[in-house]
C-alpha cells in the first residue's frame, strides 16, 4: 500500500498478512517466543479463526476488545484476528496496577477481554468497574470460572480458535476507520486513549521502517519494547510483518542477561531499545562487539533522548550505529530521527521523510535555528484524538499539527536538539535550563551510571538545579567526586547549570517506558520537611 495513495476500502490485515501468505511466504516464521514459533501462514489461518471466534461471541465490527497478554505469539494472533473482524483492539500494559486496570476497562468500554491467566489476580479486584464486559478470553491455563470473574462467561482461547473453520475473512473496513487504541503513559494524569486508524500502521511501516531503518525481509529483528507500547508496536508487529521479516519476542521484563542470551541464541540483525537499557548493557561484563549476535546490523533508541556519550561508545564497543529518535502515542511511531549515514550523536536527527516538524513558541509562531520552543509535527500516522477527552484533543490535535509537549531547538545545519518537556523545564539566573543537558553531562562521567535534574529552590528563594543520581558499581561518593562533577559538568553545560545539590539514589522512578518521572521528584522535594534534605550540597 502506497501511504500517499488514499485507498477508502481498506483493512490493514491484508497487507500485513495475507499479503505475505500470496507472494509465497507462508512457510517462514513471521514470530518467534521462548517456547513456540508461528509462521505467517498460521498466523493468518489463526486470525481467521480468532475473527469467526469473537463473531460467535455476539461482537461486531467497531466494538471494543482488550488484550492483557505479555509478547508470545498469541498476541498477534489477537491483536491481528480482532483487526481482521473489525474490531476495535486496545493493547493494555502488563506492568500496571489493578487501579489503572479498572479505569482503563471503565473508560474504554470493552465487550471483550483476552487476558492471561497468569494476570487474572490483578484484574479481579476491578471487574466491577466494568460494566460492558461481557466475555473473558483466557490464555494459557486456567482454572477460573464463571464466578471468579463476576459471572462473566470465561473461555479458553485455544479452544475457541480450534472451534472455528479458518475460512479467509477481512471485515469490509475503511482505511479512515478506527482501528485500535493506545493508553498513552499517564505519568502525569489518567491514561488517555489514543485511537488510530487502520492505515496509520502502514504509514510508519512504510516511512520509518522501510524509509529510514532499511528493513528487510531477510531480517531478524528484536525489541525490548514491548508490543502494548507504540514504539513497540511499531517494532515488532508492523515494521516486520510490512516486508515479510521475522521478530523476536519475549514475555517477560528485559534484563541485560536475558537480551544478551537472545542475541546469542537468534542473532538479530535490528535491535530496538531504550537509552537506559543501553546503558545497562554497556555497563554489562557481557557487552562485546554485536552484543552477542554476529548479524547485528542497525539499532534504534527511543522512548526518551539518548546521551551523544551512549551512543559514540556504542558503536566503539558494540559495532552497531544507534539511531535516536523521537515519536509518541499521539503519532503512533516516530517522525524524527537519525538515519544511516547522517547521524549526529546528541541530536535526534532530522524530519522522518513524509512528515514535516516545526519548532513554536507559545503563540504557535514558528521559532528561528537556536531558539528552544515547543516541536509540532503532522503526518499520516496522527491519531484521530483521543477517546472522550474533547478539550485535551483539541489542544494536542490542532488540525493537521500535533502538539508533543517537547521542548526542542534546531541547529544551523537542520539537526533537532531534545531539551526536554515542556513541564521539566526551567529558568537559572533568567536563563533556561534543560534538564536533560544536565543529566547528560552528569551521565558522561565515568561515575555516574543515571541522573534526573529538577529545580529547587535555594536559600534566597532563587532556581538552582538538584540532581539526583545512581553511581555505577565501585563509585562512592564523597567530596572528591562532588567537586569533580561541578567543575565536569560546567565544562559541558555551562557554569549557572551545574547542581547545586547532589542526592544520591540506588535507582529513579522511571515510567512503563523508561521514562525518567521527573515529576514524581518535584513531588517529593515539595513534600520535604525544612531540614530533611540529606543531599550534598555543591
Amino acid at each position: 500500500m502506497d501511504v500517499f495513495e488514499e485507498r477508502r476500502h481498506y483493512n490493514a490485515v491484508s497487507d500485513f498478512i495475507d499479503a505475505n501468505v500470496a507472494r509465497g511466504l507462508g512457510d517462514k516464521i513471521a514470530f518467534h517466543d521462548p517456547d513456540r514459533s508461528v509462521t505467517y501462514r498460521a498466523l493468518q489461518s489463526r486470525t481467521c479463526s480468532f475473527a469467526a471466534a469473537l463473531r460467535n461471541l455476539g461482537l461486531r465490527q467497531e466494538d471494543r476488545i482488550a488484550l492483557l497478554l505479555p509478547d508470545t505469539v498469541d498476541y498477534p494472533v489477537a491483536f491481528w484476528g480482532a483487526i481482521r473482524a473489525g474490531i476495535v483492539v486496545i493493547p493494555l500494559n502488563t506492568w500496571l496496577t489493578s487501579e489503572l486496570y479498572g479505569y482503563m476497562l471503565s473508560d474504554s468500554r470493552i465487550r471483550v477481554l483476552v487476558l492471561d491467566a497468569a494476570l487474572a489476580q490483578n484484574i479481579r479486584p476491578v471487574l466491577d468497574r466494568a460494566p460492558n464486559l461481557r466475555d473473558i478470553v483466557v490464555v494459557g491455563e486456567c482454572h477460573e470460572n464463571n464466578a471468579s470473574f463476576g459471572g462473566r462467561s470465561v473461555h479458553d482461547f485455544e479452544k475457541i480458535i480450534a472451534a472455528e473453520r479458518p475460512n479467509i475473512y477481512t471485515a469490509p473496513t475503511i482505511s479512515d476507520e478506527v482501528a485500535f487504541w493506545l493508553y498513552t503513559s499517564g505519568s502525569t494524569g489518567d491514561p488517555k486513549g489514543v485511537k488510530h486508524v487502520h492505515s496509520s500502521l502502514m504509514a510508519t511501516a512504510k516511512l520509518m521502517g522501510q524509509g529510514v531503518i532499511g528493513i528487510r525481509e531477510d531480517d531478524v529483528v528484536f525489541s525490548a519494547a514491548k508490543l502494548f507500547f507504540a514504539y513497540g508496536l511499531g517494532n515488532s508487529m508492523s515494521f516486520p510483518l510490512s516486508v515479510g521479516a521475522t521478530a523476536i519476542l519475549w514475555p517477560q521484563r528485559p534484563t541485560a542477561d536475558v537480551i544478551f542470551d537472545i542475541m546469542r541464541k537468534h542473532r538479530p540483525t535490528i535491535f530496538y531499545a531504550v537509552p537506559s537499557l543501553y546503558t545497562a548493557l554497556l555497563a554489562h561484563k557481557d557487552i562485546c562487539p554485536g552484543a552477542g549476535s554476529d548479524r547485528l546490523r542497525i539499532c534504534i533508541s527511543a522512548g526518551e533522548a539518548l546521551p551523544a556519550h551512549l551512543g559514540e561508545r556504542w558503536k566503539t564497543i558494540v559495532g552497531a550505529d544507534v539511531l535516536d529518535g523521537i515519536g509518541s502515542t499521539e503519532m503512533l511511531q516516530t517522525f524524527l530521527s537519525n538515519r544511516p549515514g547522517d547521524i549526529r550523536y546528541g541530536s535526534t536527527g532530522k524530519p522522518v521523510p513524509g512528515y514535516d516538524v516545526r519548532i513554536v513558541d507559545e503563540n504557535g509562531r514558528d521559532l528561528p535555528n537556536g531558539e528552544i520552543g515547543e516541536l509540532i509535527v503532522r503526518g499520516p500516522s496522527a491519531g484521530e484524538g483521543y477517546w472522550n477527552q474533547r478539550a485535551k484533543s483539541r489542544r494536542t490535535f490542532a488540525g493537521e499539527w500535533t502538539y508533543t509537549g517537547d521542548k526542542y531547538y534546531r541547529d544551523r545545519e537542520g539537526y533537532y536538539h531534545y531539551c526536554g518537556r515542556t513541564d521539566d523545564m526551567f529558568k537559572v539566573s533568567g536563563m533556561w535550563v534543560s534538564p536533560f543537558d544536565v543529566e547528560a553531562a552528569l551521565v558522561s562521567h565515568e561515575a555516574v551510571l543515571e541522573a534526573a535534574v529538577i529545580p529547587k529552590e535555594d536559600a534566597d528563594g532563587l532556581v538552582k538545579p538538584k540532581a539526583f543520581i545512581v553511581l555505577k558499581n565501585g563509585y562512592r561518593f564523597d567530596d572528591r567526586l562532588l567537586e569533580t562533577l561541578k567543575i565536569h559538568v560546567k565544562e559541558r553545560a555551562g557554569n549557572w547549570k551545574y547542581p547545586r545539590w547532589i542526592d544520591i539514589r540506588m535507582d529513579l522512578p522511571r515510567t512503563a517506558t523508561g521514562k525518567i518521572q521527573r515529576y514524581k521528584l518535584r513531588e517529593e522535594e515539595k513534600a520535604q520537611k525544612p531540614g530533611s534534605d540529606r543531599s550534598f550540597l555543591l
